[in-house]
C-alpha cells in the first residue's frame, strides 16, 4: 500500500518535471514526462488525469498538460528545496557541481518550507544554483531571466552560457569536463548539417555538442 509521503512524493516529481520542462508555461507533451521520470506512458497518463482532477494541471488536447497556478506554486517550492541544497553541497561540503542535482532531488522531499527557509538564511540567500539557475522565491514565484537555448545561436554568434538545463550526473559529468560552465563566454564556431553538432570556441578550446545536449546549455548575449 502506497503510503502518503510517497504519494505527495510522486505528485511534487511529477509537477516539478512539468516545470522544467515548460519552456515559458509551453504546454508539455506527455511523452516527454514520462521519459524524464523512467515510467511508461500509460503510468504517466493516469497521473495527469489525476494531477487535472486535483486542479493541478491542466490538458490541452493534442498539446500536452501546463501547471495550473496552484500546481506552479508546488513545483517551484519543490524547485526551490532542490537547488537551495545544491548550493548547501557544492559551496558547504564541497560536493562535485556535476554530481549534487540527484542527491538534492532525494533531499527536496524530506524538507519542510521551514527548514527551506533556515537554508536559505544560513547560505545568505543564494538566487541561483550551481548550475545557473534561479532559486525560486519562496512565494512560489520565479525570477524572469532572458536567455535562450544555445541551438537558437548561428555561426559566428557570441555569447556566455547562463545555465545548464536539469539533466543526468554523466551528462554534467561530460559538460564539466569540457568546462562548459555558468558564466564561461563562447563563440559558435561550427553547425553541422542535419542536425548535427554545435561547435563552440571556449577560452580551453573547442567542443562539439549534439543537439539534445545543446539544447541543455542556455546562454545569454
Amino acid at each position: 500500500m502506497r503510503t502518503q509521503s510517497t504519494s505527495n512524493e510522486t505528485v511534487e516529481m511529477y509537477l516539478k518535471t512539468i516545470a522544467e520542462l515548460s519552456d515559458g508555461g509551453t504546454p508539455v507533451i506527455i511523452a516527454r514526462i514520462a521519459e524524464r521520470l523512467g515510467v511508461t506512458a500509460v503510468s504517466a497518463n493516469e497521473m495527469m488525469k489525476r494531477l487535472a482532477e486535483q486542479g493541478l494541471v491542466e490538458h490541452v488536447r493534442y498539446k500536452g498538460v501546463t501547471l495550473t497556478e496552484n500546481g506552479r506554486y508546488i513545483a517551484h517550492n519543490v524547485i526551490r528545496r532542490q537547488r537551495l541544497w545544491e548550493r548547501f553541497l557544492v559551496d558547504h561540503l564541497k560536493m562535485e557541481w556535476s554530481g549534487v542535482y540527484e542527491m538534492a532531488c532525494r533531499l527536496e522531499h524530506a524538507t519542510s518550507n521551514v527548514l527551506a527557509e533556515a537554508l536559505s538564511a544560513y547560505l545568505g540567500y543564494p538566487t541561483v544554483c550551481p548550475h545557473g539557475s534561479p532559486i525560486p522565491n519562496s512565494d512560489g514565484t520565479l525570477p524572469v531571466v532572458l536567455t535562450r537555448p544555445l541551438t537558437a545561436l548561428r555561426v559566428g554568434e557570441k555569447g556566455s552560457i547562463h545555465s545548464i538545463q536539469p539533466t543526468s550526473t554523466d551528462i554534467y559529468a561530460y559538460l564539466n569536463r569540457h568546462q562548459v560552465l555558468p558564466d564561461r563566454d563562447f563563440t559558435v564556431v561550427e553547425i553541422a548539417p542535419m542536425d548535427g553538432p554545435i561547435t563552440l570556441n571556449l577560452v580551453n578550446g573547442r567542443v562539439a555538442l549534439g543537439r539534445p545536449m545543446a539544447e541543455l546549455v542556455w546562454v545569454s548575449s
